[in-house]
């Protein structure tokens, strides 16, 4: 039987409708995309570690290592680690930079969306478990937005019924994380926890302290015309649901689909 091109485009998962895809995506999303697998190919290289050097240690945290709380979730270890976390973030991180700006989406990952997660997994590790388990991987980020997805879909659908049961929406991180833990190996669990709740906060509104003011990023946008030099760029004029922090508490918009969300952080050492 003859192989057509419009037998190709009826797929689910066509190449045309991915190439579109990739070729849509906001202007950070891609730099992010572009710094895990540009590191990950350094990682083929032995002469420097690079995981070794980017991964959150606990105890090799002091004032010359903080860049740790930047690094540790663009390093990944191994190609599938870093495959799963693409394929999982790639969606959220993209909806986050198109509802709220290619800047305010800078500020916030660059700063307390790595920065908290981290710091607090880094105290508990260190200081109450008393352990020295390093992490590295994309899904601090992906369980992060999950869960700030989950606080908004709760405001407008608070339960998932299944038969009988009704589940909270807002548990669905959780829920995840386990699922996650049990079935993946060499996860980190607590890595996990500590970005949901960053997350859930993140959705609550409490990090909008953080967020750059509107008028700020509008000044910088203009004097630096950053819309007309950078393709891909999402203005503080473009965003599709209004400023963050405002906003509805009524969406109808369906739930995230949890399956094509889930990724994996990878532990290091026992």
């Amino acid at each position: 039987m003859a192989f057509s091109p419009s037998a190709l485009l009826a797929l689910p998962f066509s190449p045309a409708r991915l190439r579109s895809y990739l070729l849509r995506l906001p202007l950070f999303t891609r730099a992010v995309l572009l710094i895990i697998v540009a590191l990950w190919a350094m990682e083929l290289q032995t002469v420097w570690n690079i995981v070794k050097w980017g991964a959150l240690i606990p105890d090799e945290m002091n004032l010359g290592t903080m860049y740790r709380l930047n690094t540790y979730p663009v390093i990944h270890s191994g190609f599938f680690h870093v495959l799963l976390n693409i394929l999982a973030l790639t969606p959220l991180l993209e909806r986050f930079e198109t509802e709220h700006g290619t800047l305010t989406a800078v500020a916030l990952f660059v700063g307390p969306l790595s920065t908290f997660p981290g710091g607090i997994y880094t105290l508990i590790e260190k200081f109450i478990l008393h352990m020295n388990t390093a992490v590295v991987g994309a899904s601090v980020w992906v369980f992060l937005l999950l869960a700030s997805e989950a606080i908004r879909t709760f405001r407008a659908n608070p339960y998932l019924q299944l038969g009988p049961i009704k589940i909270p929406t807002w548990t669905s991180p959780l829920i995840a994380s386990f699922v996650v833990a049990v079935l993946v190996s060499h996860t980190s669990f607590l890595g996990h926890i500590c970005a949901i709740f960053i997350g859930y906060l993140l959705g609550l509104g409490y990090l909008k302290v953080f967020v750059p003011p509107e008028k700020v990023i509008r000044w910088i946008e203009g004097k630096l015309n950053l819309l007309g030099r950078l393709p891909h760029y999402v203005s503080v004029d473009q965003k599709k649901h209004g400023r963050y922090g405002l906003l509805p508490t009524t969406s109808t918009e369906p739930a995230v689909a949890m399956s094509n969300y889930i990724g994996s952080s990878q532990r290091l050492g026992p």
